[in-house]
């Protein structure tokens, strides 16, 4: 079953709001992580390096949860449960640009060079992960 996510709610999402992303470390304990993110019709849309912590917890346990507040409104939030169903280095740095376009407030912003020293995309592989919805709710 698709979950949508509520029109009231879709700004959070589409940023440039930062999010809390909790997944399972090895021992079954939370780990958090901000992140940018952004959404497409029906997934949730994040990006990270290959073999950073939270790359590494997907692999093994999919199972994520986000929450996203209004930084005007902290009681308006959204929480959304749900699964990684895709990882993938294709289109993974052209996503991470359009995060960086979108965080930073500029068009012509790349996240290695801008965010990043440039030399560090010789040592990182970004993964784009595509998150299926499973639950969400909604306050505010």
């Amino acid at each position: 079953m698709a979950f949508t996510i509520p029109e009231s709610h879709c700004d959070l999402i589409d940023g440039p709001h930062w999010a809390a992303l909790t997944t399972l470390m090895p021992d079954g304990s939370p780990q958090t992580t901000p992140i940018w993110c952004n959404a497409d019709h029906e997934h949730i849309l994040i990006n990270t390096m290959r073999g950073f912590r939270k790359e590494k917890n997907l692999r093994r346990n999919p199972c994520v949860t986000l929450l996203i507040y209004d930084p005007r409104n902290p009681q308006r939030h959204i929480e959304i449960r749900g699964l990684a169903v895709e990882m993938t280095e294709d289109g993974a740095l052209e996503h991470l640009d359009q995060l960086t376009q979108l965080y930073l407030g500029r068009p012509d912003a790349h996240f290695f060079g801008d965010c990043v020293p440039l030399d560090e995309q010789a040592r990182h592989v970004p993964v784009k992960i595509t998150i299926q919805p499973t639950s969400v709710r909604v306050e505010g």
